[in-house]
């Protein structure tokens, strides 16, 4: 009985040693907190691992089939103030304080990288969005990989670049993209960029495609969702990226209260 307790004692103790660890790895001030918070965690994920050098000769060509429309920046020309107004109206309120973290993030889902898509390193974002456009960035990476595959194959995933952002992470970007403004879309949890000129190539010894033609690919199925009404889209030439924003759910209620 003793030794039951005296073990009982030891692993209470033990964990308090523990979580006093982990409390002295959380950032003290508020900004930090928040990166912490909203931040990426390490994790055991296989898709996390960005692949090998994609190859760049025999290559198989990809026909597909585009859309009368002229170039991509014609075709993908929605305002940045059309996107604002479909991310007000199924995003949430902006994350401006450590509280609003905390209390937004129950809306949230974690997005992380999969067999579709690919994650990269977030420098000025969070890996969440809202459930409608956490299921859009789902459809398009799944849509993607079957039209591919439908077309002949090859391992190709889509590299997603940005995702949420806080009014924090928003004015460090300005600083380093002067495209970058402060109203943005991204601060309500219903906008994300996706790569048009890096894809991740999972298995270079397969079918080989170049990214000119897996560019026109994924431009086609984003005009697609575009013209279901699923989406607004904008084509970002210096940061070579859809800027895509999720139109609100049919049954959404605003949080942006």
């Amino acid at each position: 009985m003793r030794r039951l307790l005296y073990a009982v004692i030891c692993g209470f103790v033990l964990c308090l040693a523990a979580c006093a660890d982990e409390a002295e790895k959380v950032p003290a001030d508020i900004d930090s907190h928040l990166a912490y918070l909203l931040a990426d965690k390490p994790s055991m994920n296989p898709y996390a691992e960005s692949g090998r050098p994609a190859p760049d000769g025999g290559c198989t060509p990809l026909r597909v089939r585009m859309p009368e429309g002229g170039s991509l920046h014609r075709m993908f020309n929605d305002s940045n103030a059309a996107h604002l107004v479909y991310a007000r109206a199924g995003g949430m309120k902006p994350i401006e304080s450590f509280a609003d973290a905390w209390q937004q993030g129950q809306g949230l889902t974690r997005i992380v990288s999969n067999e579709y898509l690919y994650i990269d390193t977030l420098t000025h974002s969070y890996p969440y969005l809202r459930p409608q456009a956490a299921d859009l960035l789902e459809e398009i990476g799944r849509r993607f990989a079957d039209s591919l595959y439908s077309h002949g194959g090859g391992a190709y995933r889509l590299k997603v670049t940005s995702l949420l952002r806080s009014d924090l992470t928003v004015g460090k970007l300005r600083r380093v993209n002067r495209n970058a403004t402060t109203e943005s879309a991204h601060r309500y949890g219903t906008t994300f960029d996706i790569s048009y000129s890096k894809f991740i190539c999972d298995n270079p010894d397969g079918t080989r495609r170049t990214f000119e033609d897996l560019k026109n690919l994924l431009a086609r199925i984003v005009w697609d969702l575009r013209a279901e009404g699923r989406c607004l889209v904008k084509h970002e030439r210096h940061q070579a990226c859809f800027h895509i924003t999720a139109a609100p759910a049919a049954d959404t209620t605003s949080t942006n209260i």
